[in-house]
């Protein structure tokens, strides 16, 4: 797929567990993974918002884009 999803990443640099961030943005851990892992196949610009907010970051430091 020739979205990435570096959320993980994100998460490492500000030191934030995944049941951190998923309470913080009000949304399951398995929701979490699932986006983490790149098989979402759609998020909310709300969520994607709330994620933002919460690990300081702009939407291209989470997702980005590789041709295959």
């Amino acid at each position: 797929m020739p979205i990435v999803v570096n959320l993980d990443v994100m998460m490492a640099k500000r030191k934030m567990s995944s049941q951190e961030l998923a309470e913080r943005v009000g949304i399951t851990t398995a929701n979490l993974s699932i986006l983490k892992t790149g098989k979402a196949k759609a998020v909310r610009f709300s969520t994607l918002e709330k994620i933002c907010d919460e690990l300081d970051c702009q939407p291209g430091d989470i997702l980005e884009f590789k041709r295959e």
